[in-house]
C-alpha cells in the first residue's frame, strides 16, 4: 500500500490498485490472528492491525457479532473494505435537500473475498451490518488515514454528530497511533 501511494497520482488509481491487493489478502482466511477476530457481545470491534508511520493509511479488522451494525456514518477519507469471513450488508446514503439523508441504491451484500470502496468523492456515507444472525463476520479495511483518530460524523433522525472511533484493541501491533 505504501508503494501504491508513492507511485499513483490519483485516488481513483489508488482505490483500483488497492482493491486488487486487498482482494488478494482476503482471498485466504488463514493469516489473521485469533485475537484480532474475536467478537464482543455488545459492540462491533475495530482493531488496528497496521498504521503507516507516515500517517498515509491504516489497516483495521472489523469483527461483527451476530446482528451487530454501525450507525449511519462517514469516513472523510478513502477506504477499502474486504470481507474475510461471514458476510456484510452495506446501505449507502446521500444528501437530498431539503430532507437530509436518503438511501442511495439498494443494499450491497459482500461475501468472503468481496471488496467495496468509500470516499467523499465516490460516496462516503453508509451503514454496515453483519449479514448473519447466528455467527460472526470479519472484514479488513484499509483507510487513507489513521481512521481511529479521524473526526467523523454519524447521522440519525436528530441530525449529525461528530465522533472519533478509536480502536477496540488494547494491544497495538505497531507504535503508531
Amino acid at each position: 500500500m505504501a508503494a501504491l501511494l508513492a507511485e499513483l497520482p490519483s485516488e481513483e488509481e489508488v482505490l483500483a490498485a488497492g482493491a486488487e491487493q486487498l482482494a488478494a489478502l482476503v482471498a485466504h482466511d488463514d493469516w489473521l490472528p485469533d485475537r484480532w477476530a474475536q467478537p464482543h457481545p455488545d459492540r462491533y470491534q475495530q482493531n488496528l492491525l497496521y498504521g503507516d508511520a507516515a500517517g498515509r493509511f491504516s489497516v483495521v479488522s472489523f469483527v461483527w457479532a451476530p446482528g451487530q451494525q454501525t450507525p449511519v456514518h462517514d469516513h472523510t477519507t478513502w477506504g477499502l473494505i474486504g470481507v474475510l469471513r461471514g458476510a456484510e450488508i452495506s446501505t449507502s446514503y446521500r444528501y437530498a435537500e431539503p430532507g437530509g439523508l436518503v438511501e442511495s441504491g439498494p443494499p450491497t451484500r459482500l461475501e468472503p473475498g468481496g471488496i467495496d470502496a468509500v470516499s467523499p468523492t465516490i460516496g462516503d456515507i453508509h451503514r454496515v451490518r453483519n449479514a448473519f444472525a447466528d455467527r460472526p463476520s470479519v472484514s479488513i479495511h484499509v483507510y487513507g488515514a489513521n481512521i481511529g483518530t479521524v473526526t467523523r460524523s454519524s447521522y440519525d433522525q436528530g441530525g449529525r454528530s461528530s465522533f472519533v472511533s478509536g480502536y477496540s484493541n488494547s494491544e497495538l501491533p505497531n507504535p503508531w497511533v
